[in-house]
């Protein structure tokens, strides 16, 4: 009987291990540009076409390799950065497993070009597979360029969960992105498809966010720096307004290396619990520094997670110091108010000098009385146009008679959000909010089924800068965001121009809601569908274009509300799924007043 257990074949072995590094051109990006950086370069050209399918071209200035080390580079498991087990609890390096080239060069043509630091010429490497088919002597600068082309040629099941070449290429651009904000002494210049995307300067830490991420944030952007028990926290945090709906801006830093780590992030949303509403992150940049003995960054094939010897010190340090930043809320402004030039002094006598103190003194006690409230819903005939702040009626999906919430008895208003109502000897309590985003969502769902939902175009267009993902989101995207009633121009790198929103925003700041969607057509393919996305992004548009809080309606406004209520299907609940009224019997008033 022949044995049913063997030995892999090492272009099978090289393959699985390619699975593990090499997800995407991103990871392809990532290990490449890690040894670029451990090599002491001052600068990085990062080039891709076709989302880095058909190229993928890193050079750098390092220390370049000879021809004997760039040879033994293309052995699995060959590195320069440890070479013993107390090496490995004590890294200073990104890269140390000795894995990723070899697992590149199996699943792609892959051109491996170096020149060490005063050597005369330099030495380029061919393979194809992973087997190597030339070793020649060029002229080259100093330093390394690794060429990638054709990714996943020999594994065609691979290409099948590549996403279109706009997406890939804004995951590269995202890496570059955490990697250039890490080092900002090094130069960085990304291109894709011969267009420039990053052009990154040597600098400082702001210079470098402001030019990734831009001027909006990086003025948003208060330093952190703290240091206790080892521990060493330093970076910027943002205001709490300029929030996001995913962790998408939090770049954590463990030792110079990107980390995506669930103490870190439970530390810093800690620390964001009294500012930020449920379900926004914050835009942090934080470099965290302790003894490489108390972190094992040898965890997971990415090194992207990581464990600390000590994690409750480092949580509880990372809160601490991002809390003593945000404490103080430096965003507002704490200096006193130039005082104004005393006025020279008059004579008591002085009739003007009575009639100027006069004067100043009904100034400072003035208030202005409240403008006049605007009617939030109004009843009109079917041929008037509609105001700028009533909602039509969904589409009516039941008869015309006089429906269950037209039929209340209106008793008044509780605390200006809350209609009182009785229905033949019951108490109905109706949360307007909820109501008011009830009809609103229905009325989009439909406009959105009809085509498209009712934009309309601002008479300033606003620029909105956005991340390379969100940007590359957006060109993906673009039919979607217009049917959703957004209307898009680029207007170079990843700035936008914002020429119109969806009409029921009007007056309102949609650049907020705008990122929100593209964050939610980004999850699409990961864990739901687009059907999903839609109506999540319905429903945000939903809530943002009604009132909030207290508001006064009048008789006739409730009166319109409940029309409109009649015609939308799940009126009883609002599009998150809470209630829309509360019922109580006369019985159990009566009980609450001990009368039965």
């Amino acid at each position: 009987m022949s044995p049913r257990i063997k030995i892999l074949p090492e272009n099978l072995t090289n393959k699985i291990a390619a699975g593990e590094v090499v997800e995407r051109p991103a990871s392809v990006v990532k290990e490449l540009v890690e040894n670029s950086l451990d090599s002491g370069c001052r600068e990085i050209i990062v080039e891709i076409e076709a989302g880095g399918r058909r190229l993928i071209r890193v050079t750098d200035d390092g220390c370049g390799m000879t021809r004997e080390d760039a040879l033994m580079a293309m052995e699995r498991h060959a590195t320069s950065k440890i070479s013993s087990d107390e090496d490995l609890f004590a890294l200073a390096s990104l890269g140390f497993r000795g894995e990723a080239l070899p697992s590149i060069a199996s699943v792609s043509r892959f051109t491996l070009a170096s020149r060490e630091r005063g050597a005369i010429e330099g030495a380029e490497i061919y393979a194809e597979g992973g087997r190597i088919k030339e070793v020649k002597a060029c002229g080259m600068a100093e330093g390394t360029v690794i060429t990638v082309r054709n990714l996943f040629f020999n594994t065609p099941a691979r290409l099948k969960f590549m996403k279109s070449a706009e997406t890939e290429a804004g995951h590269v651009g995202d890496l570059l992105t955490r990697l250039a904000i890490s080092r900002p002494e090094v130069r960085f210049t990304y291109l894709n498809d011969g267009r420039n995307v990053i052009r990154a300067l040597n600098g400082s830490l702001e210079e470098r966010v402001a030019a990734l991420l831009g001027r909006t944030i990086a003025t948003a952007l208060h330093p952190v720096d703290l240091s206790v028990e080892g521990v060493r926290v330093q970076g910027l945090v943002a205001r709490p307004d300029v929030s996001r709906s995913a962790a998408s801006h939090l770049y954590t830093y463990i030792n110079g290396r990107f980390i995506r780590d669930r103490v870190v992030q439970h530390a810093i949303l800690q620390s964001y619990r009294n500012f930020l509403e449920r379900g926004r992150y914050p835009v942090v940049i934080l470099f965290i520094e302790l003894p490489a003995g108390e972190v094992d960054v040898n965890v997971h094939p990415t090194k992207h997670e990581v464990r600390f010897r000590q994690q409750g010190v480092v949580h509880d340090v990372i809160q601490g110091a991002i809390e003593e930043t945000l404490r103080p809320t430096p965003w507002l402004r704490t200096e006193p108010l130039p005082e104004a030039p005393a006025a020279p002094t008059r004579l008591a006598q002085d009739p003007s000098a009575e009639r100027v103190a006069e004067v100043r003194e009904l100034l400072v006690n003035y208030r202005p009385s409240p403008a006049p409230s605007r009617p939030l819903f109004q009843t009109m005939p079917a041929e008037a146009a509609p105001s700028s702040v009533s909602i039509e009626p969904a589409p009516a999906l039941q008869p015309a008679a006089r429906g269950y919430f037209s039929q209340l008895l209106v008793i008044g208003q509780f605390h200006a959000s809350y209609i009182l109502c009785q229905d033949g000897s019951d108490l109905v309590i109706i949360d307007q909010h909820a109501a008011h985003e009830r009809v609103a969502f229905e009325r989009l769902k439909a406009q959105y089924a009809a085509g498209g939902v009712e934009g309309q175009g601002l008479l300033f267009p606003e620029t909105l800068e956005l991340s390379h993902r969100e940007s590359a989101s957006v060109r993906e995207r673009e039919a979607d965001l217009r049917r959703l009633g957004f209307d898009l121009d680029e207007f170079g790198g990843t700035t936008w121009l914002v020429k119109g929103t969806p009409r029921l925003l009007a007056g309102r700041d949609p650049l907020r809601l705008l990122r929100d969607t593209l964050e939610e057509f980004q999850s699409i393919g990961t864990n739901r569908s687009v059907t999903d996305a839609v109506e999540d992004i319905l429903t945000r548009i939903a809530c943002h274009s009604v009132v909030r809080g207290e508001h006064p309606l009048t008789v006739g406004e409730i009166q319109a509300l409940f029309t409109q209520m009649d015609a939308t299907d799940f009126s009883t609940n609002c599009p998150h799924g809470r209630p829309v009224l509360q019922r109580l019997t006369l019985a159990e008033v009566e009980r609450m007043f001990k009368r039965i």
